[in-house]
C-alpha cells in the first residue's frame, strides 16, 4: 500500500554530511521512492546550503519553544534524484560553518535547542504542507525528539492522530544528552522525565525517549541490533534497549552501486569487473603514484578511509604502525578527525616511504583507494554497519576487519583448506590481534594466488543493495501501523 513518509535527518549527502547517516538519507527515500511510496525528505538548512539553488515555499512557521517563545523559520524545496527534499531554514541555528562542533571539534552549546527546535519545525512544515504522514521516519538523536511529540502533545492531534513513529539508531555512542533544563524546550508534561522514558542520571537523554515512544526502533544491522543490549556497545542503555527489544529490528544498510560500481566509476584509472580484472592492477599503479609510493606488483597496498577517531580504531593501528610499516606492504590513509591522529599519520608517511597519507576527505581519493588497494582495513571498536567494506567487496579488495556488528554481518572469515570466505576477521581489540590478522592477509596474498583470486571472485559477487533494505523498512513501517493502530 502507498504511504506518506516523513522521513527526518540532520545530515544527507550531497547536501551535507559527516557520517553514513548521510548516505542513508540519501538512498533509503529514494528506494522507497521507486517501491511507491510518497517520500518527503526534511533536513536543517545549514550555511553551507546555498538557498539560492534551492524553491522557496513558506516563510512563516512558527515553532514553540517554551522558554525562548515563538520562533519562526522558513522552508525551501528541491528535487534529489526525484525525491523531494525539504530544508528548515533558521538561521539563528542553522548559519554555521559546520554541523555540530565549532572548529575545535566542541559541540555547539545550544545543540539541544537546535535540534528540538529542528524536530518540532519538521511537524509543524507537514501540517503547513497539508501532508499528512502515514509515517514519522526518524534518524538518531537530532531527530529523537519527533517519536517522543507524536506519543505524547501530539497523540490525540487530528492531524497527526494516525502516524506512526519508527526510530532509526545509526550510533548509539551519541545519544543527545543535555541538561534538565533542555526538557523544557520539548514542551511535554514534566510527568515524562522519569527513568524510564527521557531522564538519566539527572539529565535529559533524547535517544532514550525516542526508544521507549517510537513505534517501532530499528538499527543499522542484525549484529548490532544484539550487541547494543550489551554492556560492551550498549553505552549505558544496554537494559533500556533490552525492555523494548520486542520492537527492536536489526536491518543492514544498501549500497548505492550506481556510484560504487568499478565498472563505470569516473573517478578511477581504469574501470574493470570481476570477468576481466586487468583494470584493477593499472588502479592500484594509480594509487601509488598519487601517494607518492614506489610502484611495486609484488607485495599487497593496504588502504584506509574513514574518520581518525577512536570509534574506527584509530589507536589500534596507531599502536600497530611501527610494525606493520616493516612487514612487505604498502599503506595509504584517508581521513580526518582527532588532532593527534592527523599529526601522527602524516608524520608516519613522512618517515616511512612505504606509507601515503592525506589529512581531509576527498570523494576522489576515496574511490581510488577502493579500486587501487589490495587489501581495506577497519578495526573498528564497534560498528554499526559500515559501508566502506561493502564498496571493498564490490571493488575486489579484501576487508580485513573486527569482527563487530555489519563488519561481522557482511564479511565470511577466510577458510584456507576450501578457499572460502572474501576476507580476514579478529576479535579481540588489541594491537597483537590487528598486527597478527595483518600479517595473515599479507601472507596469504602473496603465497596463495589461488585463494586470494577466488575471495575476490566470491566478494565481487555479494550484492546488499537499497531494493532489498528498502522491502525490509516498508515491512516495519506496516509493523508500527498496526501498533499505532
Amino acid at each position: 500500500m502507498k504511504r506518506n513518509i516523513l522521513f527526518c535527518a540532520s545530515e544527507m549527502t550531497p547536501f551535507a554530511k559527516t557520517g553514513g547517516l548521510a548516505d542513508v538519507a540519501a538512498a533509503l527515500p529514494k528506494h522507497l521512492k521507486k517501491l511507491g511510496h510518497n517520500v518527503k525528505v526534511v533536513l536543517p538548512r545549514y550555511y553551507m546550503i546555498n538557498k539560492n539553488n534551492l524553491e522557496f515555499v513558506i516563510g512563516n512557521i512558527g515553532v514553540d519553544m517554551g522558554p525562548l517563545g515563538t520562533l519562526w523559520c522558513s522552508a525551501y524545496r528541491t528535487l534529489y534524484e526525484g525525491v523531494e527534499v525539504y530544508f528548515i531554514d533558521y538561521e539563528i541555528f542553522f548559519g554555521r560553518k559546520n554541523l555540530y562542533t565549532d572548529d575545535n571539534g566542541y559541540s555547539y552549546p545550544d545543540n539541544d535547542a537546535r535540534f528540538i527546535f529542528f524536530s518540532k519545525a519538521v511537524l509543524e512544515l507537514a501540517r503547513a504542507l497539508d501532508f499528512k504522514p502515514d509515517i514519522v521516519h526518524a534518524n538518531d538523536w537530532h531527530t529523537a525528539a519527533q517519536p517522543i511529540f507524536l506519543n505524547t502533545v501530539l497523540r490525540n492531534d487530528p492531524f497527526f492522530q494516525k502516524t506512526a513513529s519508527v526510530f532509526t539508531i545509526h550510533n548509539l555512542q551519541h545519544q543527545g544528552v543535555f541538561a534538565k533544563s533542555a526538557f523544557e524546550y520539548l514542551g511535554i508534561g514534566w510527568e515524562h522525565f522519569n527513568m524510564y522514558e527521557m531522564e538519566a542520571l539527572g539529565a535529559l537523554n533524547l535517544m532514550k525517549g525516542a526508544i521507549y515512544h517510537a513505534d517501532k526502533i530499528t538499527t543499522v544491522s542484525p549484529k548490532y541490533a544484539l550487541e547494543i543490549q550489551t554492556p560492551e556497545f550498549g553505552f549505558g542503555l544496554q537494559e533500556h534497549i533490552k525492555a523494548h527489544a520486542y520492537k527492536l529490528f536489526g536491518i543492514l544498510n544498501g549500497v548505492d552501486y550506481d556510484e560504487w560500481n568499478p565498472k563505470m566509476d569516473p573517478y578511477i584509472a581504469k574501470n574493470y569487473d570481476i570477468d576481466d580484472l586487468s583494470g584493477k592492477k593499472v588502479c592500484k599503479i594509480d594509487l601509488q603514484k598519487s601517494f607518492n609510493l614506489a610502484q611495486k606488483d609484488d607485495i599487497p597496498l593496504i588502504g584506509f578511509v574513514g574518520r581518525f577517531a577512536q570509534q574506527k580504531g584509530i589507536e589500534l593501528i596507531a599502536a600497530a604502525m611501527h610494525e606493520l610499516v616493516h612487514l612487505p606492504l604498502q599503506m595509504v590513509f584517508l581521513g580526518s578527525g582527532e588532532k593527534w591522529a592527523e599529526g601522527f599519520f602524516q608524520d608516519i608517511a613522512n618517515k616511512y616511504e612505504n606509507v601515503g597519507c592525506f589529512i581531509g576527505y576527498s570523494n576522489e581519493f576515496a574511490h581510488k583507494i577502493e579500486a587501487g588497494s589490495d587489501l581495506f582495513l577497519m578495526p573498528s571498536l564497534f560498528e554499526p554497519c559500515g559501508l566502506n567494506q561493502i564498496y571493498s567487496l564490490r571493488y575486489g579488495t579484501l576487508p580485513i576487519v573486527r569482527a563487530v556488528g555489519g563488519l561481522d554481518d557482511t564479511i565470511q572469515n577466510y577458510e584456507p583448506h576450501t578457499k572460502t570466505g572474501d576476507g580476514f576477521k579478529f576479535y579481540d581489540a588489541t594491537k597483537e590481534a590487528l598486527i597478527g590478522t595483518v600479517r595473515w592477509a599479507v601472507d596469504t596474498w602473496m603465497h596463495d594466488k589461488e585463494g586470494v583470486n577466488t575471495m575476490i571472485h566470491t566478494a565481487m559477487s555479494k550484492r546488499f543493495d537499497w531494493q532489498r533494505s528498502a522491502k525490509e523498512y516498508e515491512r516495519v513501517y506496516e509493523l508500527a501501523l498496526e501498533t499505532k493502530r
